[in-house]
């Protein structure tokens, strides 16, 4: 038998476990980095590191002048608040309401304060620029944040009293006909390919595959930067069920990891990372400089839409709701994908009414014969018809090619609409609930309060190749059955209170989710967490599955001491909620995912 001594034991003990003062490095502390040390950093990424401000302190500052007016005319266009590095999509992640900091436009009586929005930017334009705005951040212990547009209901792209590295800058893409992963054998090509840099936003991906007539798996929104964490949450798109999830595209990745490294991953090298970069989740394993996808052959497309809708409040709308929810598995056989948005109390101005409505737009890619896909729909008109209190509008369109549908239709401006203050709740829910059981979810939707104008949005963009892609990835397995994903938002004004805040905030999380999660129960499906509730409960299981405990060993062999960490991201159970302090009462959780555990024999 052999003995440790206690008090070398107790202090072994201290040196290998994280305590509460293992917290990142802050402006009032003696290790914050000096000014020669930022102008150090500045110079070594060509000038463009910045000093951040929220976009709104110029008008607390300077009202009257031509910078307030500008930010004042652009304050809600996506495109704008994309590229400046003292802004989101989403304004309440640029607050810090539990340090009642704010900067609000709307507010200029009161002090504009820094809120999570980063002290210091670097604009990044190389895979040099980020690995040394890395580099220094590990050697100065700082919190990192990455923004590439901003658009993250989660809050991931702000950080309070942090570094940020932005990388919307970067706009390099590059075509090949037959691309080969490097590292792979001879003969193990993917086909053709189209490489774009982090920074790629999606009406220019777009807009470059048009001029090739090549299309790909990608979003339908401006605000969405398509190699950052989008594709690394997995990404749903309309045309998921004609080629798969973002994710299942995704060839090669090449990463600045946690110790300034630039490393590539693909099925043939770092295939760890590359698998875990595969919906793992942005900003989490590395900054993606560049990502490799699939392109394919452009195609027609036929559009329908159609429309349901009863008087407002009117009881047929929910059993109008069931017999839609009740066809979705048809509708996706035959190909077809979109998006719905239901409003329980719809105002129509023009008519001085109210009604309770349901605005679908689906889409079939590679398909050409109208007349077909108006049959398909002719069952689910006549179920709704029969409804006595039920007007339905239906109608569909052939477009020439899938970019028609892009710049017309889906994206059509430079820019959305954004700047608002916003939560999201969400679900995914199975194509077994909507064959057995579509009157649960219309149960549960109708429990969920829901005000002028506000609604549910109904992503269908699973099932077909989504579900048939037998691909290893990150990817939370439940999307393999899913058929639907549906979410919805709750936001407040500026002048709400903290207090008012927490409430909002409570309620969709413990009340509002939980019916959410209530119609399939906690355990069987998840959400999808580039579009999910930033508070969400059991985070891991949500968003990652049984494919958490693997993630998060991932995450240990290449970041070891976290220094990307985001909210409800893999590894941020170890941290406070703003990514700045460790928790000391979560750090056995490593041993109970079983983890290899170091015995008192072993050291003996």
């Amino acid at each position: 038998m052999k003995y440790f001594p206690l008090s070398l034991f107790l202090t072994s003990f201290a040196w290998s476990h994280p305590h509460q003062s293992d917290c990142r490095c802050r402006p009032h502390q003696s290790c914050w980095p000096s000014p020669q040390d930022w102008n150090a950093l500045n110079r070594s990424v060509d000038g463009n590191l910045v000093g951040v401000r929220p976009v709104a302190d110029v008008c607390h500052s300077e009202r009257e002048s031509e910078a307030c007016e500008s930010v004042l005319a652009l304050s809600t266009n996506s495109t704008w608040r994309a590229a400046q590095p003292g802004a989101v999509q989403w304004r309440n992640w640029e607050s810090w309401p539990e340090r009642d900091e704010y900067c609000y436009i709307e507010a200029l009586d009161k002090p504009c304060g820094q809120g999570r929005v980063s002290l210091y930017s670097t604009i990044a334009t190389s895979a040099a620029d980020i690995q040394k705005s890395v580099l220094f951040a590990k050697e100065h212990n700082l919190r990192l944040a990455i923004k590439n547009s901003g658009h993250c209901f989660l809050g991931r792209s702000t950080a309070p009293e942090s570094l940020q590295i932005q990388t919307s800058g970067m706009k390099e893409i590059s075509f090949v006909d037959d691309f080969r992963p490097k590292g792979a054998p001879k003969g193990g090509s993917e086909g053709p390919a189209v490489t774009i840099a982090a920074g790629v936003a999606l009406q220019e991906l777009y807009a470059a595959l048009g001029k090739k007539s090549r299309i790909a798996v990608a979003g339908a929104a401006h605000t969405v930067g398509a190699a950052g964490g989008y594709i690394q949450g997995g990404g749903h798109s309309f045309l998921g069920p004609w080629k798969g999830m973002a994710s299942d595209n995704a060839l090669q990745f090449t990463v600045v990891t946690a110790n300034g490294g630039l490393v590539v991953a693909n099925e043939y090298q770092n295939r760890d990372l590359f698998w875990a970069l595969r919906g793992g989740g942005g900003g989490t394993f590395g900054i993606v400089v560049d990502v490799t996808i699939r392109t394919f052959d452009e195609a027609p497309v036929i559009m329908s839409n159609l429309n349901i809708s009863t008087p407002s409040e009117h009881p047929d709308f929910w059993d109008a709701i069931t017999e839609f929810h009740a066809y979705l598995p048809a509708l996706s056989d035959a190909g077809g994908a979109g998006y719905y948005r239901i409003f329980p109390d719809l105002p129509l101005p023009d008519q001085n009414t109210t009604v309770s409505g349901l605005i679908l737009g689906l889409v079939f890619p590679d398909q050409t014969d109208i007349a077909r896909v108006d049959r398909l729909f002719e069952p689910l008109l006549t179920k709704l018809n029969a409804i006595s209190a039920v007007t339905t509008e239906y109608g569909s369109m052939p477009l020439p090619d899938i970019r028609t549908l892009i710049s017309g239709v889906l994206i059509p401006s430079n820019a959305d609409i954004t700047g608002g203050i916003t939560l999201v709740g969400s679900r995914m829910y199975s194509r077994d609930l909507f064959e057995k059981e579509p009157a649960k979810l219309s149960a549960v939707l109708r429990q969920i309060r829901m005000g002028p104008y506000e609604s549910f949005t109904g992503h269908i963009v699973s099932g077909g190749a989504v579900a048939n892609n037998h691909i290893d990835s990150a990817l939370h397995p439940a999307w393999r059955g899913s058929l639907l994903h549906l979410t919805f938002g709750r936001g407040w004004e500026t002048e709400t209170s903290a207090a008012e805040q927490d409430a909002i905030r409570n309620n969709l999380t413990n009340v509002e989710v939980e019916l959410l999660r209530s119609v399939e129960g906690s355990d069987k499906m998840g959400a999808y967490l580039n579009e999910a509730n930033a508070y969400e409960k059991d985070f891991q299981s949500s968003f990652w599955g049984d494919n958490y405990n693997r993630l998060y060993k991932i995450k240990q062999k290449w970041d070891p001491t976290g220094l990307f960490i985001t909210r409800s991201g893999v590894g941020s159970e170890d941290w406070d909620t703003e990514g700045l302090c460790r928790c000391w009462e979560n750090w056995i959780e490593p041993w109970e995912r079983g983890a290899d555990i170091l015995m008192w024999d072993d050291v003996m």
